[in-house]
């Protein structure tokens, strides 16, 4: 008779955890899905900003940095980025580089795979004409390159800010 009851009580429990266990994958899907919708509607809005949390430059070794962003308004990219690698040509004491607030010229938008985005945004400053491939994912990571004709490429990794600023 006990062993019935033993049974019985890890059956119970076995049940429970196992609905729990659903449970929180439904949650998790919920959460996801929300998660996706705030990076949609950034992205549709033309207004979000990407945390930058590691960086690979073409020369040299990638790692690990924080307190830099990127940050598209309407038709305005505000720049703040570091950067590591061969300038072929540069201002007089090593100029801006990556930080710069500039007026968008040319700005793309294209699915390029489920759950994925390219944006590509070009701007001019007066050292240089940068061009930035963003591939963001729905879950908020981005891939970000930045080309440009004076200076080595540069990639960089980060989250794309999906509470409000």
């Amino acid at each position: 008779m006990k062993q019935f009851h033993l049974i019985a009580l890890v059956t119970v429990l076995l049940v429970s955890a196992c609905g729990t266990a659903l449970q929180t994958a439904e949650e998790r899907r919920a959460e996801e899905h929300k998660t996706a919708q705030l990076v949609q509607g950034k992205l549709n809005s033309r207004s979000y900003r990407i945390d930058i949390n590691y960086m690979i430059p073409l020369r040299g070794r990638a790692q690990a940095v924080n307190s830099y962003s990127i940050r598209i308004d309407g038709e305005t990219l505000h720049s703040h980025l570091p950067y590591f690698g061969v300038s072929r040509q540069s201002a007089y004491g090593g100029g801006n580089a990556f930080s710069f607030e500039e007026k968008i010229l040319d700005y793309s938008d294209t699915v390029t795979a489920p759950g994925r985005r390219t944006i590509k945004a070009t701007v001019k400053t007066d050292e240089d004409i940068f061009v930035y491939t963003l591939n963001i994912f729905e879950n908020g990571q981005a891939d970000i390159t930045v080309h440009c004709r004076n200076r080595d490429d540069i990639s960089y990794r980060g989250m794309l800010r999906t509470e409000n600023d």
